[in-house]
């Protein structure tokens, strides 16, 4: 039986900018067909970041994400996604544009 796709979050944060962010930028562009939204804020004078992102993913595939970016040092995160529906999705979605990813709407992790 295959996992349903469920829209969750990832709360990133960042402790040492310098040495982490390279790392952790290589595993959301690795895992960026998941990715519907990030927004970065960048605490400059702290040397620290927050990342926060939107996902539509398995809960397979939310456990690789946050397994990834959990074994690179100074990051902390929390997630969650959506209790899973009780009602027939495809009433709900029909007619809305789907990306490649599964996702409905725009992905803003493109490029990233």
């Amino acid at each position: 039986m295959t996992q349903e796709r469920r829209i969750g979050f990832v709360g990133i944060i960042v402790a040492r900018r310098e040495t982490a962010s390279r790392a952790v930028n290589e595993v959301l562009s690795r895992f960026g067909e998941l990715i519907l939204a990030r927004l970065g804020l960048p605490c400059r004078h702290r040397k620290e970041s927050v990342i926060t992102l939107v996902v539509e993913a398995t809960t397979d595939e939310l456990g690789a994400l946050t397994g990834a970016l959990g074994q690179i040092p100074d990051v902390t995160l929390k997630s969650a996604l959506a209790k899973e529906s009780k009602t027939d999705d495809a009433k709900h979605t029909a007619g809305l544009p789907v990306c490649p990813g599964g996702a409905t709407g725009a992905s803003a992790s493109e490029g990233t």
